[in-house]
């Protein structure tokens, strides 16, 4: 799947690069979010239009009517993890709960914060929703009834900018424009010990790591750091290296490592236990560094640069696996692997997306045309099929 700033979604077959019948069109403003269900067989989009359409991701065909009920524009959309329902989150300040088989709106809109609402997840077992918007709270929510759960959780003194479940779901991470992250019991809705500070600039990101131990932030600061999540002590010194922001960040497979890329044109491997620096950056590209993944088995790093080229390096010693993967003709904005690791894709502001042989580094096909402005998001769907693209 990817996604651009057309008005349009676009879906592709995975193996031969041809579009699975037409753009899925529909939409009058641009596509801020999209997402597959977790059985694959559709796929959600929520736009500036104030809407949100599900599709049939085998046809491109719309499923029924759009969603309507939002005022404002739908920053964010996902579906449960059961794939019964969806949630979406809106500039005009509420969140709502949709039948995703009927379609039809679950009770009232849920009500309660005073700003836009730009991060939503849903609890690993489905119970509960949580929110974080630009009121500088975060919200716990009933995902069966909508009702709120407890009172809103408070103590940041900035906009939210990402909040996550831990993966046992007893714990939420947040991160702030105030430049801190805060641990909270996601049953009782308190504070778990003080803010964790640190960073000197806005937290843009938080993620747990796969096993729940570790709580990794990245800031606009020019670092990354690592926090014990039960204690919400920093491990070790910020991670520093970088000489501009960091663009992107990840986990490795094996949950050792963390990598990261930034607009100083350098990859960085990190020891995800300890915070040290493992080996030299990882330098090539010639340009800003825009985004990162390891390969499915861990063994390698894909990278995608404004240099217009992907790079894929060696996991292990940073070394560089082949040539460039060049064909783009402006900066590659994103790039994924297909689930079985035999494939990559790269978006680009080129408009286009390319498919390319992981093993070797060559194009499978010509390019992927069809978007008229850039593709900024690229997925594989569960079963490595299809692409979607939206714009």
């Amino acid at each position: 799947m990817t996604r651009s700033n057309d008005k349009t979604i676009r879906i592709w077959d995975a193996e031969t690069g041809a579009t699975v019948g037409n753009p899925l069109n529909g939409h009058t403003d641009r596509v801020q979010s999209v997402a597959y269900s977790p059985d694959g067989r559709h796929i959600i989009s929520g736009s500036n239009d104030m809407t949100i359409r599900i599709w049939d991701a085998e046809t491109g065909a719309p499923v029924g009517r759009p969603l309507e009920g939002h005022t404002g524009r739908v920053f964010t959309v996902a579906y449960s993890p059961n794939g019964q329902h969806i949630i979406s989150g809106s500039s005009d300040e509420t969140i709502r709960i949709w039948d995703a088989g009927t379609r039809a709106a679950i009770g009232a809109p849920l009500k309660g914060h005073t700003a836009f609402v730009r991060s939503i997840a849903y609890s690993p077992n489905g119970q509960h929703i949580i929110s974080g918007s630009g009121d500088n709270t975060i919200r716990i929510w009933d995902a069966d009834t909508g009702a709120a759960v407890g009172h809103p959780l408070e103590g940041h003194t900035g906009p939210l900018w990402s909040v996550a479940y831990s993966p046992d779901g007893r714990h939420i991470v947040s991160g702030s424009i105030d430049r801190t992250l805060r641990i909270w019991d996601a049953k009782t809705g308190a504070a778990i010990g003080r803010p964790l500070e640190g960073h000197k600039s806005g937290v843009q990101t938080v993620a747990y790591s796969p096993n729940g131990q570790h709580i990794i932030s990245g800031s606009r600061d020019k670092t990354i750091r690592i926090w014990d999540a039960e204690t919400g002590t920093a491990i070790g010194t910020p991670l520093q290296g970088h000489t501009f922001h960091v663009n992107s960040v990840a986990y490795s497979t094996n949950r050792e490592h963390i990598i990261s890329v930034s607009g100083d044109l350098t990859i960085r491997t990190w020891d995800a236990k300890t915070g040290a620096a493992l080996g030299n950056p990882v330098a090539g590209h010639t340009a800003e560094v825009i985004s990162v993944v390891y390969s499915p088995d861990g063994r390698y790093i894909i990278s995608g640069s404004s240099d217009m080229t992907i790079r894929k390096w060696d996991a292990e010693t940073g070394a560089l696996v082949g040539k460039p993967l060049q064909g783009h003709t402006d900066r590659v904005w994103c790039v994924a692997c297909s689930p079985n690791g035999q494939r990559i894709i790269s978006g680009s502001r080129d408009k286009t997306i390319q498919i390319w042989d992981a093993e070797i580094g060559a194009a499978v096909m010509r390019p992927l045309k069809g978007h008229t402005g850039s593709i900024t998001s690229v997925a594989y769907s569960p079963n490595g099929q299809h692409i979607i693209s939206g714009s």
